[in-house]
């Protein structure tokens, strides 16, 4: 009897927020899955399932499949805003992070094809704060055991109150199924409402990681730095004086043994600024200050 009533309340939850469940149709593989942000045709999805600028097709929860618009798309947190031109919309009910604790029962929704698949799990891991290997700033680490079925992405996360926890996304992490949460959705949305893109910082360097000579690692405390394969001509670090061959450690006071470490630093907020970066040019470390571009758009 409780197994049957749970039953019932799984499918009517796949059934009521299915109402704000798309199918997006942006790449030439198979169709991926957007939630309705409202009922104004604003549309987030994932990033990476949105590989065309334009001919963009969204189907609608009452089958009708109608063009969408591109209105922005930030890379670094796997989002992307679309918005279609239609009427009778029901926007997805988000959930707050104090909703959500470990252990709590999880459909992850997607409709690939005209209708809605779910599967059944449970979050497995909340951590605070973390930046993606992209840079993108994340409100909390949000770990499921659901399976991602081809299709999903871009799809709910969705709680036993129906509301929606956050956007899943497969390419975040490798071997982990990870949910955008809803804090951060709502915060990127808005943004590349207003903006049409999410700023991140840009230097305009080809690195990679490389060993410290043994003097200068005793010296800076750290063993590895990254070495500047390449110089963009008119990017920041051109103008900064950057030249290939240079080994950065510091960027704005922080070491830096990786380039996921580089791309983390260079958040929105350091555009435009003058930051210190710490060499290693000649075997000899000198301090040398950068102007933080605006990352280009991919």
């Amino acid at each position: 009897m409780v197994l049957e009533q749970l039953s019932q309340e799984l499918a009517a939850t796949v059934e009521t927020v299915g109402e704000s469940t798309v199918r997006v149709e942006g790449r030439r593989r198979l169709p991926a899955t957007g939630v309705l942000w409202n009922g104004d045709g604003v549309i987030v999805t994932s990033h990476h399932v949105v590989e065309r600028k334009d001919n963009i097709h969204v189907g609608l929860p009452n089958g009708e499949t109608v063009d969408a618009q591109l209105v922005g798309r930030d890379p670094s947190t796997d989002l992307a805003v679309l918005r279609v031109n239609a009427s009778g919309l029901q926007a997805a009910n988000w959930a707050s992070a104090d909703e959500v604790k470990v252990g709590h029962l999880v459909l992850a929704l997607g409709r690939p094809g005209e209708n809605m698949q779910a599967t059944l799990g449970v979050i497995s891991a909340i951590e605070g704060r973390w930046r993606t290997r992209a840079g993108g700033d994340m409100d909390t680490y949000l770990q499921t055991d659901v399976v991602m079925y081809p299709g999903f992405s871009g799809g709910p996360l969705v709680g036993a109150d129906n509301k929606v926890i956050g956007i899943n996304s497969s390419a975040l992490a490798r071997g982990a199924s990870i949910t955008i949460p809803a804090a951060t959705v709502d915060r990127v949305v808005r943004v590349l409402l207003e903006h049409g893109q999410v700023q991140r910082g840009y230097l305009g360097v080809g690195t990679q990681p490389v060993r410290l000579p043994t003097a200068n690692a005793e010296k800076l405390g750290q063993e590895t730095g990254l070495l500047v394969v390449s110089v963009e001509p008119d990017s920041p670090a051109d103008q900064g004086g950057l030249l290939i061959g240079d080994i950065l450690v510091h960027f704005s006071g922080e070491k830096l043994s990786d380039v996921d470490t580089l791309l983390a630093l260079l958040s929105g907020d350091t555009v435009g600024k003058s930051i210190p970066v710490k060499i290693v040019r000649g075997g000899q470390v000198q301090d040398i200050k950068v102007t933080v571009g605006i990352r280009p758009q991919g």
